[in-house]
Order: C-alpha cells, then structure tokens, then sequence
C-alpha cells in the first residue's frame, strides 16, 4: 500500500485525502496539521457561542466537481432558515432538503450583499457607475470620473502592475478614490510596486455598454430582461460556518481510513536525488519520522524550501524573500448600530444586509468588516437581540501592529468602528484573533517565482496544492480544485502536474456564475 502523506489539513490538503480515498483502497493517506482545528483559514472560530469566519468565505464555483463535494458532505437546506422564517422571505428551495431549523448538517443559501463604505455612503462592490453612484458622488465628481473612465478606456496605459491595471478599467479618478488606499491597507504597498496578476485573478472592470445601457433602461423606464441568479448575489454557506464544511471532511476521511495528526509541526524534509523519502515532524515535544512514497505540500512555500536541506543559494534565496500578508480579525458584539438599513432587503431588526463592507476611508487602519448575522442566523447567539461583526486589519507578522496586546488591538478597533459612525454604543464583548500567512503577496522576489516553482516541479512525488502551497491568491473552491487533479493524477494518472498548477491562471473574472439546484432537488 502506497504511504501518501499530506501536509496541512486546510481546503486543499483535506480535498486531496478525500479524493484518493474515494478513488482507491490502495492508498494509506496521512495529514500532518500544526494546529489544532482543520480548516486553515477557513477555519471557524467560536467565541462565547457567537461564532467567527476568518476572512469571509462564500461558497461559489465553477467547478462541478467541487459543488458536489460541497454538496454531498453538507445537502443544501430543502426548508427555509430562521431568518427567511422570521421575515417571511420566499426563497426557491430543492424539495428534498433538510430543515436547518432541526438538521445541523445543512448548507444554506444565502444572499450575497458586499458594499463600499465611502464618506458615510455606501457603494457597490465592485464599484460601479448607476444612478444611485452619482447620487452619492454628486454631479461634478462623477462628470469627472466618467471623462477620466474615458481616456483609459481609448488611451490606455501600458500594465506595468497594479496601479495601471486599475486605471486601465476604472480611469485614475475613480482609481484614487477606491482603489488605492485600499490597495494599500491590504498589502501594505503601493499598487504600483504589485504585480499587475493578483488584479487579474480578482477583479473585473466597468464596461461602458453597461453603463450606458443600465443608465438609458432606467430613464426611459424600460425593462431588461432579467438574468440568471448569479453568485454574486447568492452563494452556498454551511449553518455553522466554513469551518463546518472541513471538520465534516475530516469525519469523512478518518472513516475512510485516512489519519489526520494535529498539533504536528513538519520541520524536515529529507530528500534524495530527486524524489522525497521522509519527514519528519514534531508532536507534543517529540520528534517524529514519517517515511512515504508520495507528499502533497499545501504548506508556505518558504517554509517548504526551507525545510529541505541541500536547495541551492539562488532557489532558497527567492523563496526566502516570497512575501505574505497577516491580519488580525477582531470580533465585535453590540445591540445594534448606528446605521439604518435603506435597502429592500428585509433583516432582522432592520439591520443592514451586508455580508462585508469595505472600508475607504484613510483616516482608519479598519480594512474590511464582516456581519456574521447576514451569513447565517446560526452564527450568532442571540440574533435578534445583537449584532456580531468581524472587524479586519492587514497587517505583517510581528510589525507595531501585530505586536500589540489583544486589549489595545480591540480598543483600537472600538475606537476606528465609532470614527466611522457605524456604531455609537458601549460594546457588549469582544475577542482577536491572528492569522499569519493568510495572503501570498505578488511583489518582492515574486517576479522570480518560476526558480522555485521549476525546482519544485522536478521533484518527482511532490506535489504543491492550495493558497500557500502554490503561493497563489486562490479563492477555496481553487484551493479544493487543486486537491482533486492532484489526486486524479495520482490514482487515475489523469493529466499531468502542470494540471494542477495551471488551476487558477485564466484571466477571467471569479465571481460570475449560477447556482444550480438541479443536482441537489
């Protein structure tokens, strides 16, 4: 029996195990977690019986492979939540379907409303030029971002990096006012020092057609025809959060014989010619020796390299230098805030719908804030009664920030919610939590990653997955994808090991798609 050992038990190092253990008996699969819980990042947190999702995870793809695996560990909800209970809000179901209300194993679906907090005012996301936009604006400032939108539409910039891929689709003045102070807080460099890639893998532009289109419909009160439901308006979310998802995964892979081994720390890698033998890893203070005959890595790239000896100076010298983004969620809990709801989307207590809200404002650090009441009711304690937001601060591991006390982060964060006019009362509890390497970032010796990446994919029975694993700015179900090629090729030797690197790389925007409820009906 082949001895594949994977390490790291986040979305794609779990979706690696359960794959080969749905393909093949033939395979003894073990996953070595440093920490505690499975999940990653994607992890969720609990905190005095309101629960955290760390960094905001909608369940949406592409990929059917993935919706199923979603699917079949967690049946998407046939009755309707507390919530659309409570409001009386119809909503299309599969007929079949457990009742979130008494079943805990329940994917939920879930309204997707993410704005731009700017000015006290709120914008869509991504920005977008409509009625309600140059309300907001003002006539002057929205003749001037539209003329500016103009020029680089005809005369567009040469995309060097970031900052010129944004002109090129937003022009420079809505670019100033939305982008790059915001770009900014999230990498803490400039979008002119960014690779112009993270952009193409995150962001889709304004089309003037759109625009123009939208803007005439509406003044001469003409119907469009109406579109498919996207994913950008509603996504898959597990009752309990994206941590449920996992730690129902791993019930999987350990019944299918799969061992997962936590509070384990890889700290070698021993290597021969061009095929791993071993690893070796430490638990509960003792050293360990795992040998194998194949290694999925999902872990940071830089600690991969560093952990086999014998790398040459110039291939540990660009994986020493790769860069990551840390942050910092704070969790907040109050009554209520500050701010009405105005749209026609009913909530409890009328609070506002949003799952995120991106905050632009430069006089704070405050990055993003999730509302875990709008990503489900069963997230929060007491729904009717409080309001539980995740506050977001991007930060680098042990810089001022990082390195202050959980108590002065979270006064901090107090302080930024009422700067912002978002809340105006006493606070009823709150928590921080840190995540290190949550973002790889496209700047420093990124520019020499094929080094690496070439070094790695010599390697004949390693195989690199996920976010850190490829150092790639994946969105989860990416990371998951790269779990399943990575076990077909292994147990089918379907495809080959560029597959599972090219997971990711087309230039089309993420974010656009349908939920299908045939499959699950």
């Amino acid at each position: 029996m082949k001895q594949v050992v994977i390490i790291g038990a986040g979305p794609s190092g779990l979706t690696t195990a359960y794959k080969i253990l749905k393909l093949s008996h033939d395979y003894s699969v073990t996953i070595i977690e440093e920490d505690s819980m499975v999940g990653g990042i994607s992890k969720t947190i609990t905190y005095h019986g309101n629960r955290m999702d760390l960094g905001g995870h909608r369940f949406f793809t592409k990929e059917n492979e993935v919706k199923k695996i979603w699917t079949d560990i967690l049946n998407v909800q046939g009755k309707k939540s507390y919530d659309d209970k409570k409001l009386h809000i119809k909503k299309e179901l599969p007929k079949k379907g457990p009742d979130p209300e008494k079943e805990d194993k329940v994917m939920l679906i879930r309204n997707r409303v993410s704005r731009i907090f700017y000015q006290n005012k709120f914008f869509d996301y991504p920005v977008s030029i409509n009625l309600k936009t140059i309300k907001n604006l003002g006539f002057y400032q929205t003749i001037t971002c539209g003329f500016s939108y103009l020029k680089y539409s005809l005369f567009k910039k040469k995309e060097n990096n970031l900052e010129d891929f944004y002109i090129n689709r937003f022009g420079k003045k809505l670019y100033s006012m939305f982008f790059s102070g915001y770009t900014e807080k999230v990498w803490g460099r400039k979008p002119s020092e960014i690779s112009k890639e993270w952009g193409e893998q995150r962001v889709k532009g304004i089309s003037i057609k759109e625009v123009l289109k939208n803007y005439f419909c509406k003044i001469f009160k003409i119907k469009q025809k109406e579109k498919e439901t996207s994913l950008i308006e509603k996504f898959y979310y597990p009752k309990y959060g994206p941590g449920q998802l996992y730690e129902e995964m791993a019930k999987e892979i350990e019944l299918m014989g799969g061992k997962i081994l936590k509070d384990s720390k890889v700290v070698k890698i021993s290597k021969v010619s061009n095929k791993i033998e071993s690893i070796t890893y430490i638990r509960n203070g003792k050293e360990y020796i795992k040998n194998l005959d194949i290694l999925v890595s999902s872990m940071p790239i830089k600690d991969l390299i560093e952990a086999i000896p014998k790398v040459s100076n110039k291939v540990r010298e660009v994986a020493s230098n790769l860069p990551y983004r840390d942050f910092i969620t704070v969790g907040v809990l109050v009554n209520k805030l500050s701010i009405e709801n105005q749209t026609n989307i009913k909530t409890i207590n009328n609070n506002i719908p949003d799952c995120w809200l991106y905050i632009q404002d430069d006089q704070v650090k405050l990055g993003r804030i999730q509302v875990f009441n709008n990503w489900s009711p069963y997230m929060v304690k007491d729904i009717n009664n409080t309001v539980w937001l995740g506050l977001e601060y991007f930060c680098n591991e042990n810089d001022s920030f990082w390195n202050l006390s959980d108590e002065d982060i979270k006064k901090y964060a107090i302080k930024d919610l009422k700067k912002i006019n978002l809340v105006d009362e006493e606070i009823l509890d709150s928590c921080c939590y840190r995540v290190k390497k949550a973002y790889p970032a496209y700047f420093d010796s990124y520019n020499q990653f094929d080094i690496v990446k070439s070094y790695l994919q010599k390697i004949d029975n390693l195989y690199c997955v996920g976010r850190n694993g490829q150092h790639r700015y994946n969105n989860m179900d990416h990371s998951m994808e790269t779990g399943i090629k990575t076990a077909e090729y292994i147990v089918l030797n379907k495809g080959d090991k560029n597959d599972i690197w090219n997971v990711n790389t087309e230039k089309t925007y993420h974010e656009e798609g349908e939920i299908n409820e045939e499959n699950n009906k």
